[in-house]
């Protein structure tokens, strides 16, 4: 176990040749520039005669591989097509003179040893699976690579990438997150990509999208499992091509980004099961970081919870001192046996919860119980949801949703006293769309909803 536990998975590109005088001969792209011809300086060199000397390039971009001809004699096909510059995908076969070559894309196993560091960027832990995860980002942030970020919900995805970023050579540049769940499917196109005036009802103006905001940055994908089959070749195409186009336009706009994305799903199931692209899929996760449920690293819990008390204005009295200085040893042992289903954020809104009711300086397990009895009757299993299995798939499946949004939304703002700012920044969904949610299912909230 100790030995799958320091194993990652990463990203690997390969030349291998299938016809031609060099047959079954691997070359690993693992230079900015590869060469391949049949000079002896080139870093693929081929032993086929009519191949041109320097026949061909491959050079290794941010997230991609970017393969141009030479000037040679004969040409270069890819899957049978003459190209002078392209765009190379797993499974392309590339044809040079006599020789062809597929490149291929696939994960290889590396052993990444844990940092000796508790911290990186706005995440704390001591475990070792958490102090993989550091040695793995203090090695990639800096360099261009994209990178996918897996885990369940509220496990800090969002902390990871904005760390990534951080530690990049992108940092003085934007961070933009946009989340590919929160956003109505027929609008997702344009608020990526942004518009132009009159592109569609409602676009009264020319707007940036996301991609433009982050020029020179990161851009962060939140839950990018979630993008619609239509739109999954759009966002391919832009990040093969390095560029744009705004929605109503035909004018081309150069892409400098990088991209980071996280999904709270498994991404390559989903591909297996024909719901995500595959080739979009090896776009994306050039570099894979698994985030671990907070259950999954008890140990790392005194560490997070110093942090939210230090850093927290939940914890700042009006001198600016703070109000809770102490966790109690009972206390943290009530904490790490907790099994946090909502992980990280769940803990956060617990300790806020127990610091507000605090009388004194410390947090005892006398301080937790009342919290703990609330979360314990909020998992106990309810009456099963009625289902019309009379109804089409697609209908039936809506009438649950709805039930499920109604129910979310009038529980989410009775606990935050009504107030939508408060609600939407625990639920991690805009306020415009978590307006336009209670407008839908005619639930009424105050329209000025400024903090208490």
């Amino acid at each position: 176990m100790e030995e799958t536990r320091d194993v990652v998975s990463l990203r690997k590109c390969q030349l291998r040749v299938i016809t031609g005088p060099d047959e079954k001969k691997k070359f690993d792209l693992n230079r900015k520039i590869t060469r391949i011809g049949k000079k002896e300086d080139n870093e693929v060199a081929l032993l086929d005669n009519t191949v041109s000397r320097h026949h061909v390039e491959i050079e290794m971009t941010a997230d991609s591989y970017l393969l141009k001809d030479l000037n040679s004699t004969n040409g270069t096909f890819i899957n049978g097509l003459r190209v002078k510059e392209a765009y190379l995908s797993p499974g392309d076969v590339i044809k040079i003179g006599n020789t062809e070559i597929e490149f291929v894309a696939f994960d290889e196993k590396v052993r990444i040893e844990p940092s000796p560091n508790q911290q990186f960027g706005e995440l704390v832990g001591k475990s070792r699976k958490m102090r993989q995860i550091f040695s793995l980002l203090e090695k990639v942030s800096p360099s261009l690579a994209t990178v996918i970020i897996e885990g369940e919900t509220g496990t800090g995805k969002e902390l990871v990438a904005r760390a990534i970023h951080g530690a990049s050579l992108r940092k003085d540049k934007p961070f933009i997150v946009f989340d590919c769940s929160a956003v109505a499917p027929t609008l997702i196109e344009s608020e990526l990509f942004g518009h132009e005036k009159g592109a569609f009802t409602g676009a009264i103006k020319q707007r940036k999208g996301a991609f433009e905001a982050a020029y020179g940055g990161t851009v962060f994908l939140d839950e990018i499992g979630e993008l619609t089959l239509d739109l999954q070749p759009k966002l391919l195409r832009a990040l093969e091509q390095r560029e744009i186009k705004r929605v109503g336009s035909n004018e081309k706009i150069d892409l400098d980004v990088r991209v980071v994305c996280a999904t709270n799903r498994d991404l390559r199931k989903e591909v297996d099961e024909g719901r995500f692209r595959e080739d979009l899929y090896y776009r994306l996760s050039v570099v894979k970081v698994h985030i671990p449920a907070l259950r999954e690293r008890s140990e790392d819990i005194p560490l997070i919870i110093k942090k939210f008390l230090e850093q927290g204005r939940f914890n700042r009295l009006p001198d600016g001192s703070l109000k809770v200085v102490r966790v109690e040893d009972d206390a943290l042992k009530l904490l790490q046996r907790y099994q946090w289903p909502g992980n990280v954020r769940e803990l956060a809104n617990v300790i806020e919860r127990v610091v507000s009711m605090a009388d004194g300086d410390t947090i005892s397990a006398s301080n937790l119980s009342y919290v703990f009895q609330e979360m314990e009757q909020m998992v106990e299993p309810t009456e099963k949801m009625s289902v019309d299995t009379s109804l089409p798939f697609k209908e039936a499946k809506q009438k649950v949703v709805e039930i499920f949004e109604k129910d979310y939304l009038e529980e989410l703002l009775k606990r935050n006293n009504y107030n939508v700012s408060r609600a939407s920044r625990e639920a991690q969904i805009d306020r415009k769309h978590l307006r336009n949610l209670l407008k839908k299912y005619e639930i009424n909230a105050p329209d000025d909803d400024e903090e208490d």
